[in-house]
Parts: C-alpha cells; structure tokens; sequence
C-alpha cells in the first residue's frame, strides 16, 4: 500500500492551494481518507476527513468553509481544495487511510500515511 501526496507549494495568503492523494496498492473504496498537518514545533493535527462513501466529512472550526476535502473513488483519490489561505496554514500536509474507523479523527485508526508534502503560506 502507498500514498503519495501532492500538490503543496508556496502561496500568498489568500490564495488557493490544492492537495491530492494517490493511493495504490489498497481497496480505495473501503477506506476513510483524511488529511493532517503539522507545523513545526506543533502537534499533529486533523484538517479533513471523509468517509469509506464519501457520505460525510468533518473539518476542525479552524479549515471549516475554507477546505473541502473530495475523493474519486474510479482514480484511488483523495483531495483538499484549500481557499483563503492563511499563515498558520503553513504545514507539512499529509493523507492517511484507514479501514473503516470508528472515530474519524483519531490518528491511531489510521493503518497508511503519506509522506507528507510542504505548504508554505507567507504574506
């Protein structure tokens, strides 16, 4: 199994960044997606998560009405559209998948992780 994110960059605050995640190896399908970041100094944190169906998503008060997390279940992806953009964005971003979890936003029900990929948001 193997997920490999994609898509960060440098951007100036306010601009749109999007994030893809390519998954092989694994029964897409049957897996919750989510994205974390981490800046450094800080833990770990969830930014988005979708379910096995895509029937629901969850965002912390700090993305919400900015990120949008979508998958494409025919391609094996994942994404985070990500708008208006702030400093304390900027981050290591990764994807993770996890068979079925029962909590979403638990980082230990993740079986696979990416392997990160750098946003810089600067002003």
């Amino acid at each position: 199994v193997q997920l490999q994110a994609s898509g960060g960059g440098s951007v100036q605050a306010g601009d749109s960044l999007t994030l893809s995640c390519a998954s092989s190896g694994m029964s897409f399908s049957r897996y919750a997606m989510s994205w974390w970041r981490q800046a450094p100094g800080k833990q770990r944190e969830l930014v988005s998560a979708i379910t096995w169906t895509g029937g629901s998503t969850y965002y912390p008060n700090s993305v919400k009405g900015r990120f949008t997390v979508s998958r494409d279940i025919a391609k094996g992806t994942a994404s985070l559209q990500m708008n208006s953009l702030k400093l304390e964005d900027t981050a290591v971003y990764y994807c993770a998948a996890a068979q079925r979890p029962i909590r979403l936003t638990t980082a230990l029900e993740y079986d696979y992780w990416g392997q990160g990929t750098q946003v810089t948001v600067s002003s």
